[in-house]
This record gives C-alpha cells, structure tokens and sequence, in this order.
C-alpha cells in the first residue's frame, strides 16, 4: 500500500515551481483513502499552481479546508469523477471549496455526488456569506461551470450571483424538477448576461419557466429526455437563440412535438412567435401557421427582390462565426515544433497552429487584425508579461521549427522593420529608447509595451523558435521576424504562442485570437471593402480583383480552417496538441466548430 504522507507529484510540483498540475485517480487512490477522503495538505503549499485535476478518484470525498486561500491563482479546477458528495463539497454548511476564487474561469464537477451547489457557488444564502447582495461575487471570471451527472434537485439562488461572467453552464443528468427555477429568482433582471449555453438534459424537468427569455445572450439550450409538456412562448423572444433541443418530452401540442423531431430551430420558434404555444394557448392559432409562414415567406422574398439585398443576406446567413479542424491525420504535410531541453528554465510553453482562410486583403482587414493583436497584448496577456502572441506567414516558414534558447550574444533575429542584430543588442536598444520615452513623457517608471524586457532580466539565454533552415522566425516576447512578417496577400497564418507562466494561459490566448480572427473575417466580408494597398503593404505582389461574385462569396464564405500542430520533445514524445478536444471551450458558444 502507498505511504499516505509520500506525495513525489506534490514534491516535484513545489521544486519546478509547477503552475499546472494532474493527478490521475487510480495512481492515488490508496493515498487519499488514508487521507481520510481528503485533497492533501501539501497540495496547499503551491501557491503558484494555476491548473489542477483530479479525476476518477471515488475515495476524494471532501476537498479540505483552506482551498481558496491557499491557491488563489487557480483558473482551471476539474474534479470529474470523485465521490464529492453531501458531506462534503455539496454540504451548504461544509467546508467546500474553501470561499471565492478570483482568477477561476473553468469549473468542473460532473460525475460527483453533489446534492447541492456549495455556499460559495450560491448553495446557500449566508447574508453575509460570498453570494449576499451587494456583495463582491466569488467567481468574477468564471466562464464554464460543469455539473453534469451530479443529484442536483435546485440550484442555489445566489450561483447569478456568485459567477455573473458565467457563458456555459451543464447541468445534465440531474435530478432538477424546474428550469431555470433559482437560477433565475422572481422578478430578477440583468443576471447572467453572457450565459450562451444552458444543457439540462436527463433531469425529469416537469417545467420550462418563461423566465429563461431573460437570458440576452442564450443561444443553446438542451432541455431533451425530460417530462416537460409545455414550451413557453416566450422562448421565441430570447434574440439570440440558434439551437434547441426538446426531443425526448411528451408536449401537449402534438404538432410542435412532430415539430421538435424534424425541424430546425428557426421553424419551431416561428411556430412559437405566431401562435403556438405548447400546452394549446391560443387555440386555433396554430392552425393559421402555414398560412402566416407562407405569406412571411413571400414578403421577404419581395423585400430582398426589390431591395437588390437578397444575395448579401444570403452571404449573412452563410458567414456565421464558423471554423472547421483539421486533424493531424487528416493532414499530409502536418507542421510539427521540436522543443529543446534548454529552454525549460526560460520560457518553457508554447502553444501553435496553423489558419488558413483568413482574408487581409479587402480594405483595412490587415490594419484590423494587427491593432486586435495589440489589444490582445494589452489585455489578455497582461502587457505580454502573461503571454505573447506571434503570427506568421506559413508559406515563408520551413518545417519543422525549433523551440530553443541560445546565448544573446549568438543569436541573431531580424526584428519587424529592423535590420538583422545580435539578441543582446536588440535589447539593449530597446532598453535605451523605453528610457528615452520615459524622460520625455516624465514618468517615474518604464510602461507600455515596453515593459515585458524585464522578462529577460537575468537570463542566460533567450528564447527562440527556429524553422529548418536556421532562420529565427520569432524572439519572445520581444518581437517577430520581418523575413515572416503577413502582408495583405497572406491568406495561410502560422500562430503561436508562448508563455513562462502556464500552458494553459497559452491555450487561452489562443482560443481568444482564433475567435478574433473569425469575427475580422465576418466584418471583413460584411463591409466589402475594396483591395488596396493603402496600409504601406507596397512590397506585396498585386493581384487581379476575382469579378466573379459567386466564386468571391464561395472563398470568403469558407469557415476559417484551423489545422492541429504538435510541439513535441526532442525524441517525439508529444507535449501538446492544439486544438484539442477539450481546447477552443471558453470560445465554444461564439462559434460553430466542425471537427
């Protein structure tokens, strides 16, 4: 049997200095049993840790006290498939996660034995506990709360509260009897603005109250496998809902049920909006709902006509938020990253992928995308002191690349709008000039973009990646390589990025700059503005204008193809693939996703 107090996982964790941490459940099974059930105390001492798992572990039946507190960075908590029960993590007046979590954006408890929410998440309402009114929420940044296969019978009033940026909650395969039931209190409003996505299927749901209108943002929602006989008409008011799922429910209206079956979501809400109602309100009118869909029907059809906006409708309809993965055994030539033992202690996570499809081109796309890279920078990446991103021309890129760390006075990079330098002097001029701008502007101290050269404070060697023919096509976080640089003509983009802090920042940043870049391309195709080389981009190659307009809408109408690129060690041990099936997450309800 394993020594209960022998914790190797935990000892390397604190002497790495580990931001991202998993412990399989078989392997310590044994241990937390004679931990009394318990997540281990020495898990408490690594302040630093940002993501922790521990999955299929049934002897975990409480998380211990002090959990918050002693892991205040965690933005990624997933404990699916534990015995977290009533006694523990469920119990209102247990001990459950310890209070709030600030940074915590992704939360996953399915498979648990959970009765109820724990009071930091709403289970309880403590006038002065961590959901009271008026009080600071518990979870700000929580974006994906997963409760699915729990024995939740209600959700706590105070989860709006607790989690106000929450964008997908999953509560399959529960006991709840109403929805939204507490989630949404009684002449509530303005709670769960963001809220995208709402599963409650397999719960024995009995009712569908109209009060799940007042979520602005909801586009999703899964009710199926359920006992609900009525659908509120109301639901035909949410204004951004494109999917539904009622099936499995023994409706009223026989006609909506057949409806529920066969037909798209946008047909059984008209159905709604125009009369009928799912429990037989209205009698008569539904009968009038051929009649009135045909007569809508034609008046569009006259509008588009005599308007001339029939095809750019179409081309609206067509060009949702939608990218397509493509899988690296789907791929021929895949773009692979090797990455050196030497730059472990600089700069150790990267995170890659290839996108083709995007259009720069038209008017000021490319003007667009590179100034929400710089907000990106600015926020997401925390002055790229989290994170920086790169992009490149993939057809200016030799496969395979390296990530490495080399000497500053050795390596040599040709900075955007620079001519080749040694890294030290790079820096060093850098230096100079944020100095520079600091006197001018008479501030105490160095800010903008200027102060990620502090990372590099100290280090020995600076982080690189490199393709196959010596060429350095990025220096993070200080700048990409003009040999790479994307210009208007450039439709295939290789994007990375890297972090010192955590692999899952990485994956983050990502997920943010690919639904970015769908929205661009969305605008881009919307506004048809012309080509042109109006941005300075004089060095491309100029192309014809395509004048055909059915071949321009069928290229720009295309999802955003998003090809997987693997970083592995120096012996082809895979350390990360992206996108994975668990990547893109925290984007999910903003797009459509073709895997």
């Amino acid at each position: 049997m394993a020594d209960p107090a022998s914790w190797p996982e935990l000892e390397a964790a604190e002497r790495e200095r580990r931001r991202e941490l998993v412990l399989p459940g078989a392997a310590v099974e044994a241990r937390i049993r004679a931990g009394g059930g318990r997540l281990p105390p020495r898990l408490l001492a690594l302040p630093l840790l940002q993501a922790l798992e521990l999955s299929g572990c049934g002897a975990l039946r409480e998380l211990g006290p002090g959990l918050a507190a002693a892991l205040p960075a965690l933005h990624t908590l997933v404990l699916r498939g534990n015995g977290l029960g009533p006694a523990g993590l469920g119990a209102p007046e247990g001990p459950g996660l310890g209070g709030p979590l600030p940074a915590l954006r992704v939360l996953d408890l399915s498979g648990n034995g959970l009765e109820t929410l724990p009071a930091a998440l709403g289970g309880a309402l403590d006038p002065a506990g961590p959901c009271a009114p008026g009080g600071p929420p518990a979870f700000p940044q929580l974006r994906s709360l997963n409760l699915t296969g729990n024995r939740l019978r209600e959700l706590g009033p105070g989860l709006a509260r607790a989690a106000p940026q929450l964008q997908t909650l999953l509560l399959s395969g529960n006991r709840l009897s109403a929805l939204p039931g507490g989630l949404l209190p009684p002449g509530a409003s303005g709670l769960l603005p963001l809220l995208s996505q709402l599963e409650a299927a397999d719960n024995g749901l009995q009712e569908l109250g109209s009060a799940v209108a007042n979520l602005p943002a909801l586009k999703i929602l899964d009710v199926s496998n359920n006992e609900l006989s009525e659908i509120p008409a109301e639901l035909a008011d949410c204004p951004k809902l494109k999917e539904v799922n009622f099936r499995g429910n023994k409706l009223k209206d026989k006609r909506l049920e057949k409806m529920v079956n066969s037909c798209q979501t946008k047909s059984i809400l008209e159905y709604l909006r125009v009369g009928g109602r799912g429990g037989g309100k209205g009698k008569g009118k539904p009968d009038n709902f051929d009649k009135e869909e045909s007569k809508r029907k034609k008046r569009d059809k006259r509008q588009k006509k005599d308007s001339g906006d029939g095809e750019q409708d179409k081309l609206e309809e067509v060009n949702k938020l939608m990218i397509k993965i493509l899988h690296i055994a789907e791929n021929p030539a895949p773009m692979v990253v090797k990455v050196s033992p030497n730059i472990k202690e600089v700069r150790p996570y990267i995170v890659c992928c290839v996108v083709k499809g995007m259009n720069l081109k038209q008017g000021n796309a490319l003007k667009r995308f590179l100034s929400a890279q710089i907000k990106l920078h600015d926020d997401i990446c925390e002055k790229r002191t989290a994170a920086t991103i790169a992009t490149h021309d993939l057809q200016l890129i030799k496969g395979p690349l390296l990530y490495d760390a080399q000497p500053p006075n050795e390596l040599k990079v040709m900075p955007l709008g620079r001519k080749e330098i040694k890294a030290k002097d790079l820096v060093r001029q850098l230096q100079l000039e944020a100095e520079e701008q600091r006197k001018q502007k008479k501030r105490q101290n160095v800010s903008g973009l200027h102060k990620y050269l502090q990372l590099l404070d100290g280090k020995e060697n600076y982080p690189c990646l490199v393709d196959a023919e010596g060429v350095v096509i990025s220096f993070p976080p200080i700048t990409n390589s003009e040999r790479t640089k994307i210009r208007k003509n450039t439709s295939e983009l290789f994007l990375e990025v890297t972090s010192g802090t955590s692999l899952q920042i990485c994956k983050d940043v990502m997920d943010t700059l690919i639904l970015k870049m769908a929205e661009l391309n969305k605008f881009t195709l919307e506004n048809k503005e012309e080509e042109s080389v109006s941005d300075g981009e004089s060095d491309m190659t100029s192309e014809p204008v395509n004048s055909n307009p059915s071949q321009n809408a069928e290229q720009e109408n295309s999802p955003l193809t998003v090809e997987q690129v693997r970083v592995v060690d120096m012996d082809g041990n895979l350390k990360v693939l992206y996108p994975s099936k668990t990547d893109l997450t925290l984007v999910s309800s903003l797009l459509t996703i073709i895997r």
